[in-house]
């Protein structure tokens, strides 16, 4: 597959009109305050980007960003752009003639922000395979992705180097394609489809399972969108299959539970998170009105506390009291908390009652007393 892929966008494509298919897109919309950033981007590197939107968290500032399957490098100058010259991003490609657009254009691109040394590498390699790159454990502080996952063979591979790369608190953070089965061997080994994000996407349990096994406890959605696809003879070949294209993000944070648990917990967003006075969302079931004091799980409260975000919060309770699963985070208690009914023909027999004891004189409570 790895030689499909290289051929697909390294020949086939030429441009983004040349895809089939909005598959390769993320799940947002540009934000308005991140337009004047791909503004200073050298056209070229933008003709060769095979996407739209950008996959980018808050609070970038003097971070170290990983971009895994950065293509012509589209993304990485302008993380390099919100991450400031402090900061730094890598990215990593298998092909060639797009890491070479990339390459081109590294001096443009620092003399356009206006830095007095690039803040970007660009590096020729496999992402399931990162350990051959030179990359150190717990080394960036966020990674990204942007529809390139489903393009890899080993899958959990990915997963298990993004983890060994992150620093305690840093999070991966990433779009792809998943579907609502499991994508059978006609459309995998199709060389369109799956060069068009489709015959590679995760059945979506499938990446839930991989993601807790490279050790990401709690994966996060973000935001998600049906794909449609209308070319006909594409059509013919999925069948019933849906697709959708999804934004996740994966906290590297000790001591998370496989499940939002509930420990009496609550934070406050204080409204200082640039661009977002008022309201800030983690992902798509938890947001934070400034000031308000908001009742969080375990996972939740530790995911703001021993992350990036801490200093926007405060934060209220401890983990020495648990009270159960938090209310609509994980599967629901399997037990019945109810009696079940008695039958009519055959009640059930009353309960043993324990028998009454004699009533006790001091005396003889005393003769009783063990202790």
């Amino acid at each position: 597959m790895h030689e499909l892929v290289q051929d697909y966008y390294g020949h086939t494509l030429q441009s983004s009109a040349d895809l089939k298919t909005s598959a390769c897109c993320d799940a947002s919309a540009l934000p308005a305050a991140l337009k004047p950033v791909l503004g200073r981007i050298h056209p070229e590197v933008l003709a060769r980007y095979y996407g739209c939107g950008l996959v980018s968290p808050p609070l970038l500032e003097g971070c170290r960003v990983l971009d895994l399957g950065c293509g012509s490098g589209r993304d990485v100058y302008a993380l390099a752009q919100l991450v400031g010259e402090h900061g730094e991003v890598v990215g990593v490609d298998m092909t060639p003639e797009q890491l070479a657009v990339a390459r081109r254009h590294e001096d443009y691109h620092r003399e356009a922000f206006g830095f007095a040394r690039s803040n970007v590498r660009f590096l020729e390699g496999y992402i399931e395979r990162l350990g051959e790159l030179g990359l150190e454990d717990a080394s960036f502080d966020v990674i990204v992705s942007n529809c390139v996952i489903n393009l890899c063979p080993d899958k959990a591979a990915v997963l298990r180097e993004v983890f060994r790369l992150l620093r305690q608190g840093g999070e991966f953070y990433f779009s792809d394609v998943y579907a609502d089965r499991r994508v059978p061997a006609a459309v995998r080994d199709d060389p369109v489809l799956y060069g068009e994000c489709l015959g590679g996407a995760l059945y979506w349990q499938d990446f839930l399972a991989l993601a807790r096994a490279a050790g990401f406890a709690d994966p996060r959605l973000v935001e998600d969108r049906p794909l449609a696809v209308t070319d006909p003879a594409l059509v013919a070949k999925l069948g019933n299959i849906r697709f959708f294209s999804a934004t996740w993000r994966l906290f590297r944070v000790d001591g998370l539970d496989s499940a939002g648990e509930d420990y009496g917990q609550a934070v406050v967003y204080r409204g200082t998170l640039p661009g977002e006075p008022l309201r800030l969302a983690l992902d798509k079931r938890h947001a934070f009105d400034a000031g308000r004091v908001v009742p969080v799980s375990g996972n939740t409260w530790r995911m703001l506390h021993d992350s990036r975000l801490r200093s926007h919060f405060d934060f209220i309770g401890s983990f020495e009291r648990h009270y159960g699963p938090f209310a609509g985070e994980g599967p629901a208690m399997p037990f019945d908390s109810t009696a079940p009914a008695a039958d009519a023909d055959n009640p059930a027999p009353p309960l043993a009652q324990a028998p009454t004891a004699a009533p006790m004189t001091l005396g003889s409570a005393a003769r009783k007393s063990c202790c």
